[in-house]
């Protein structure tokens, strides 16, 4: 009967851990992304605001949504993004791409590199 009862405590524990480690966000108005082209060696910081659509080359980047932790602001930026190429009817990216990770969901592109620096945050006022 312990043994069942420590148990079921451990597996309350272990299905409720997501919850915790949940952190709050805020949405940014706009997002800094890079864009590469592999051919020419072409560096291009572009900052791209919700909703709107920006090229890179050939590339036609919309950016959805851009999310940040609101305990480290310049940390850990993920953003929505939609990429299409002109010759092509279906997006060739659709999917949130993160800062910090961007092997971990990249754009497949042979000629372009595209990633999320970080998002744009409006900067306050404290007076």
């Amino acid at each position: 009967m312990t043994r069942l009862a420590v148990t079921s405590i451990a597996l309350h524990f272990l299905l409720a851990a997501p919850l915790f480690a949940q952190q709050e966000t805020g949405t940014a108005d706009a997002a800094v992304l890079r864009g590469l082209d592999r051919v020419n060696g072409v560096v291009n910081d572009v900052t791209v605001p919700a909703g709107a659509t920006v090229n890179i080359g050939t590339l036609a980047l919309t950016m959805a949504e851009c999310r940040y932790p609101l305990d480290n602001p310049s940390g850990d930026a993920y953003a929505h993004l939609v990429i299409s190429q002109p010759d092509q009817e279906a997006p060739i990216f659709d999917g949130w791409m993160v800062a910090s990770s961007p092997a971990l969901n990249p754009l497949e592109h042979s000629r372009y590199d595209v990633w999320v620096l970080r998002c744009a945050i409006a900067k306050t006022s404290t007076e």
